[in-house]
């Protein structure tokens, strides 16, 4: 495994005069899989050029370049043509093709992905692109190999024959769908046409690919991905399959690594390899770890496939296409592990990499929301407190800040705040609210054990619907704490319902849809709560008899309002912490 590199300055662009002329070009640079390509070819020091479609200079020149950054490579030995599959030659222009005289290795990692689609649109990309790219490379009078991304239920025939006559193609779309089937054509294609026109060839057959085995990241949210973000939401009462269903998984930076070194170690004509990790555990299996780490229900049962194929798709959830993709087949990855073995690689412990993905996935909402971080950045996970599954993210053992957001938000709710603390931070979710699960543990109970291995003396950033167990805390372990900062709508008590703003509450209308089922219940029932009398009575008192220095901030505010005297720790990191919530 690697460790994550920090992000790198921003740096000039070298003009094309400056760069090194690439020797790998990458195609299909943009999407999820070729970034990743990219990230560990720069890391080696290799020069390469980045096939993107809409060209240098473009949004998604810029967009690709800064994720880069952002990982830590450095893009300078980076070279962007202008190419376009659909097009002859790659459609590139005089200019661009010369640059890429010296390319020697080709990567093509273009596909489209995506289940429902046209077959018009999946045979132009799958199929004849793929047949666009390799007759582009046989053309490469430096060409040390071809490498072509294709899909580990594909390229098992030993003798595999294209084009197809027309009514297998029909029949193979019409059993397949437009994606899979698409991927099968041109996998074949590109195959019986390399050996035609003496292309060396390598074909990378990779099974469900997710997070990095180190952050989780992955950037994708079909297939598996999505029969976790059911998990997660409630909606798989039942897994389509049998208690032998395999569907592998590989980690993103695994085969990174893997089609790096591909044309260093494969020689003769052609090669192909499936890469997965054997040692993933049969679906039902897969689905109660990852229910497990999340603490939520496990499906109850298993259903078989054909049944679920026979079901309405408003009914079942499921895609059709996917279907094919549970089976019980095994795999042949001798190939892929004789090779990964030379080259030094080792797939990353598979349950480590699926919690560390799934954390992920619900960081991201499942593609729907921010994490609040670099995109290279660790994202929060899940962490046993008071015996139940809570949502941290930041720095657990020594924070200067422990922040609280308020019902119906969650660690993201105070992300630009926490952007202007000049210290390590910790974030977490309350019990049963955002992404965090209920326990039966009071609050003061869970404070307390989420603060426990906290060897810093932090203040404790927390809306003023929640501030009780704070103050109660502080109270208890004045010695523990180094302030309060009351964060509410009007210095006083909880904001008023209507939304979520800077102050980190939020009505249950405005919860977002990637929280925990559940969550915005119990918000709600946590706001009534707080705006009862009783209880703004209550916290008044707690905040007069509070032996820590606490101050009450509105944002927007002109003057945070401080409520007890200086008794330890350092006031000036009170002090920055109520300027970035002002």
């Amino acid at each position: 495994m690697t460790t994550t590199p920090r992000p790198q300055p921003r740096q000039p662009d070298a003009s094309p005069a400056d760069r090194p002329p690439p020797h790998t070009l990458v195609l299909g640079a943009t999407g999820f899989l070729g970034r990743w390509l990219l990230l560990e070819l720069l890391g080696r020091g290799e020069p390469v050029a980045a096939g993107v479609r809409t060209g240098p200079g473009s949004p998604r020149d810029r967009e690709l370049r800064a994720w880069l950054r952002a990982h830590g490579a450095d893009d300078g030995a980076l070279t962007t043509v202008t190419a376009d599959l659909t097009r002859p030659g790659l459609g590139l222009s005089p200019a661009d093709d010369a640059r890429l005289a010296a390319v020697r290795d080709v990567h093509n990692l273009a596909a489209l992905y995506r289940f429902g689609l046209d077959r018009a649109e999946a045979h132009a990309a799958n199929v004849e692109g793929a047949l666009t790219a390799l007759h582009w490379a046989a053309g490469r009078p430096q060409l040390r190999r071809l490498v072509h991304l294709s899909g580990y239920r594909v390229g098992r025939d030993s003798a595999p024959r294209h084009p197809l006559p027309p009514a297998e193609t029909d029949t193979l779309y019409a059993r397949l769908g437009a994606y899979e089937a698409s991927k099968h054509l041109g996998d074949a294609a590109v195959r019986v046409t390399a050996a035609e026109l003496g292309v060396p060839l390598t074909t990378v057959n990779p099974s469900s690919v997710i997070g990095h085995s180190e952050t989780g990241e992955a950037g994708q949210y079909l297939g598996l991905a999505d029969l976790v973000r059911q998990l997660w939401s409630g909606r798989l009462p039942l897994l389509p399959g049998t208690a032998r269903t395999f569907l592998p998984v590989v980690a993103i930076d695994h085969l990174a690594r893997f089609l790096a070194v591909v044309p260093e170690f494969d020689d003769g004509p052609a090669r192909s390899h499936t890469v997965l990790d054997p040692a993933t555990p049969p679906l039902p299996e897969l689905i109660a770890l990852i229910a497990r780490h999340l603490d939520v229900p496990a499906p109850r049962g298993l259903v078989p496939v054909g049944l679920v194929r026979r079901l309405p798709r408003a009914l079942t959830g499921a895609d059709p296409e996917t279907l094919s993709f549970l089976v019980e087949d095994g795999y042949d990855t001798a190939s892929a592990d004789r090779l990964a073995r030379a080259a030094g690689l080792h797939h990353p412990p598979v349950d480590d990499l699926l919690r560390r993905w799934a954390d992920r996935l619900v960081a991201d909402g499942f593609g729907a929301a921010p994490t609040g971080h670099g995109p290279g950045g660790p994202a929060g996970g899940f962490a046993d407190v008071a015996g139940g599954r809570t949502y941290l993210d930041g720095d657990r053992r020594t924070p200067r800040y422990v922040l609280l957001p308020g019902p119906g938000a969650d660690t993201a709710a105070w992300t630009d705040a926490t952007g202007r603390l000049d210290a390590p931070a910790l974030t977490a979710d309350l019990p049963g609210l955002g992404r965090s699960a209920p326990t039966a543990a009071p609050d003061a109970d869970w404070l307390a054990a989420l603060l426990d291995p906290v060897r810093s003396r932090p203040v404790l950033v927390t809306h003023a619907a929640v501030a009780a167990p704070a103050l109660r805390y502080a109270a208890a372990h004045p010695d523990r704490v180094g302030g309060l900062l009351v964060v509410t709508a009007d210095a006083t008590g909880p904001d008023r319902p209507g939304g979520t703003d800077r102050s980190g509450g939020a009505t249950p209308a405005a919860t977002p849809a990637f929280h925990r089922p559940g969550a915005a219940r119990r918000a709600a029932r946590r706001l009534r709560e707080a705006r009862r009398r009783s209880r703004r009575a209550e916290l008044s008192g707690l905040i007069d008899a509070c032996p820590v220095p606490v101050r009450l901030v509105a944002p927007g505010a002109p003057t945070p309002r401080t409520t007890a005297p200086h008794t330890g720790g350092d006031p000036s990191d009170l002090t920055r912490a109520a300027a970035a919530w002002s």
